[in-house]
């Protein structure tokens, strides 16, 4: 599978940022005799190194404050770490024989900024102790980032009565599958949604075929409209824990008017959700 492809986005502009702003990072030493532990002041999502001369270590299946660098002799480069809360730190690390320093206590105040920050508001501003927040503000900002892209995955798409539904994009990041979703309305009736469910269908094999449904409840939802205007067409995003389909099962989308007939069920195949963006 592929990732969700921010990180490229991330370096570009922090990239750019230095190269205007001419920023002055600090170094950080390292050898191969010992660990040089970096805490920082929320869980580590993501750590990179420009050089293989450098290791930096963290746990990747469960977030964690610290993360351990060392390096071997050759010439110095660069480390870019993201925490969970979506703070860029960036520092030049060296080989150095003799250390005086092994531990490295990092502020909040010492980053060079955050992944996207033009969707940062107030709503996002939250408390590290607070998990559940967290998810919902980095959901957020991928949501937005994700609705901010043109991109399609395929035809998937159905109509009936001028109503359409269809599935832009569907990506994978972290632990999560992300489902870009568009609403059209091309009737002169406003469109009232009663709701929109995402199930697991399966078809069971025997003399009398059936369907049976497995329906699934979504991390977060960003902007789910209750009315969709006349001719009007909407965007949203489901986020879904992460899961893969055996060929004899599909996703079936079920879109459904309230206090009217204009229903749609959408497939999408199981070839799109094991081989998401």
């Amino acid at each position: 599978m592929k990732t969700l492809p921010v990180l490229v986005a991330i370096l570009i502009s922090i990239f750019c940022s230095a190269q205007q702003q001419l920023l002055t990072l600090d170094t950080i030493y390292a050898n191969d005799q010992k660990n040089v532990a970096l805490f920082f002041p929320s869980p580590i999502r993501q750590g990179i190194t420009g050089s293989e001369n450098f290791v930096f270590t963290y746990n990747r299946e469960k977030q964690q404050y610290f993360g351990l660098l060392q390096a071997k002799p050759g010439k110095e480069s660069n480390l870019l770490v993201i925490s969970s809360t979506g703070y860029i730190f960036s520092y030049i690390v060296c080989y150095k024989e003799k250390l005086s320093e092994l531990n490295y206590f990092i502020n909040e105040s010492s980053s060079i900024g955050n992944e996207y920050p033009k969707f940062l508001d107030s709503a996002d501003l939250i408390k590290p102790e607070n998990p559940i927040a967290d998810n919902d503000a980095y959901y957020r900002r991928a949501c937005s980032y994700l609705l901010n892209q043109n991109v399609k995955i395929g035809r998937i798409k159905k109509r009936n009565a001028g109503i359409g539904l269809s599935v832009e994009n569907i990506v994978f990041d972290k632990e999560e599958l992300y489902f870009v979703i568009q609403i059209a309305n091309k009737s002169s009736l406003d469109y009232d949604l009663n709701f929109l469910k995402l199930a697991i269908q399966t078809r069971q094999k025997g003399t009398r075929k059936s369907v049976q449904r497995l329906y699934k409840e979504p991390l977060f939802i960003c902007k789910l409209p209750e009315r969709i205007a006349a001719n009007e067409s909407v965007k949203l995003v489901y986020v879904m824990p992460k899961f893969s389909l055996s060929d004899d099962r599909k996703v079936l989308l079920e879109l459904n008017e309230q206090n009217g007939e204009r229903n749609i069920e959408l497939i999408v195949s199981h070839n799109y959700i094991n081989n998401p963006n």
